[in-house]
């Protein structure tokens, strides 16, 4: 992984950070990253974020919502949002030269937009819709059944689109109000990745951004308790079993995290090689997808092991997987096990870094998070130093507080 992009820093008087990376492209990323997401939400609003990030592109004091999705597609761009438990992205990928155009339309979304009425009921049948195609999706609706379980009583725990009762209560005065108080110059980040020279961005971004509130926003965030390892099932009639086995584990801010990272891998990532692929899929057949993942926030995360199997091979499946954890836990692994589970990872994150669009998305995030974007040798001297007894540990950890939901 060679640094040939470059990062600059600035940041605007009314605080909003700015990362600009290097890129030499026929095509520009540009966006604004907001700390604040589904987490920051009180129960009477649970999905506002999501809504709001929905309905933002709905019209401004500049624009209609026409020419708001027409500004960047006519050049052949793209204007994409996402909502997640603790940030809210804006951004657009477009050809060289409309870097300007792609600022101002930002710009004008996080500062100007207005929630028309019309268009606000016309987005609760969309959001609505959403809602019920995710919980038609078992193998998706699970990891959010299992986090609202794991992270009970916590803000965390739940589902990123609410429900239809509280997005019935989204009006204009609502929206424009939870604008107003996190879409602000220190709560957000502007990240830019392309050829243009790093002053012109800073000077876009003045020009444009120049006019936001430099008020804090009120981002108060309780860390979980830990609540007991629990056991469920649930019968929804399915053709399939889906089940998560999980855990808690550490933040985003944890100096385990790359080790934590590295044991998904290994445990269940996305090679064909993976433990548990191998064991559950390779050898014996008894799923199509078997997969490790974990989700750090910034005070604390879950790690989620998601198999679909037919009904008659859930226990077998169970055992399978707690039997991967145990020998993980039990025995340390060889110097030539660890030193290939790098390799392979870093061999992955090489190919991950191909994909411009999440490299641009994760430079924002990661300004969002730690005020800078770490270093290619500084990534790769951390894993590299990552030793067999600390995926030990970690695998003694999951296995202690393991808990398990399953629909079946």
């Amino acid at each position: 992984m060679e640094d040939k992009n470059i990062y600059t820093y600035h940041t605007l008087s009314n605080g909003l950070r700015i990362v600009h990376r290097q890129a030499r492209s026929g095509v520009e990323y540009c966006g604004i990253a907001v700390n604040v997401g589904s987490r920051d939400e009180s129960p009477e609003h649970f999905g506002l974020a999501h809504f709001v990030e929905h309905t933002i592109f709905k019209g401004t004091t500049h624009r209609r919502s026409w020419h708001i999705i027409n500004r960047m597609e006519a050049v052949g761009g793209e204007l994409n949002a996402y909502t997640t438990k603790e940030e809210t992205m804006l951004y657009s990928i477009f050809p060289s030269g409309n870097l300007n155009r792609a600022i101002d339309l930002i710009a004008d979304l996080v500062t100007s937009s207005q929630f028309p009425s019309t268009e606000l009921d016309k987005e609760r049948e969309v959001v609505a819709d959403e809602i019920n195609s995710y919980l038609d999706s078992p193998s998706e609706a699970i990891y959010d059944d299992f986090e609202d379980l794991i992270f009970k009583g916590s803000s965390l725990g739940h589902n990123i689109l609410g429900n239809t009762s509280t997005i019935a209560t989204f009006t204009t005065e609502v929206c424009q109000n939870y604008l107003a108080r996190y879409y602000t110059g220190p709560n957000m980040v502007f990240f830019y990745m392309g050829s243009e020279r790093p002053t012109k961005v800073f000077r876009l971004a003045e020009k444009h951004f120049g006019d936001l509130s430099n008020q804090l926003a009120p981002i108060n965030r309780t860390t979980p308790t830990n609540v007991s390892p629990f056991d469920i099932k649930t019968n929804l009639g399915n053709h399939q079993c889906h089940t998560i086995i999980g855990a808690p584990i550490e933040g985003m801010y944890s100096d385990k995290r790359y080790a934590t990272a590295l044991f998904t891998n290994i445990l269940g990532g996305p090679g064909m090689n993976s433990l548990l692929n191998i064991s559950l899929r390779e050898r014996r057949g008894l799923v199509y997808t078997v997969e490790a993942s974990s989700a750090m926030f910034t005070d604390c995360g879950a790690m989620a092991i998601y198999f679909g199997c037919d009904h008659d091979d859930l226990n077998r499946c169970r055992r399978l997987v707690m039997n991967q954890l145990d020998s993980l836990a039990s025995k340390a692994l060889t110097s030539k096990q660890i030193e290939a589970a790098k390799k392979q990872y870093l061999g992955q994150l090489i190919v991950a870094s191909e994909n411009r669009e999440q490299a641009a998305i994760t430079t924002g995030r990661s300004m969002l998070y730690h005020n800078r974007v770490a270093s290619s040798d500084e990534i790769l001297d951390r894993i590299n130093a990552i030793t067999p007894e600390q995926i030990q540990q970690i695998a003694q950890s999951i296995t202690k507080n393991t808990s398990t939901l399953s629909f079946t």
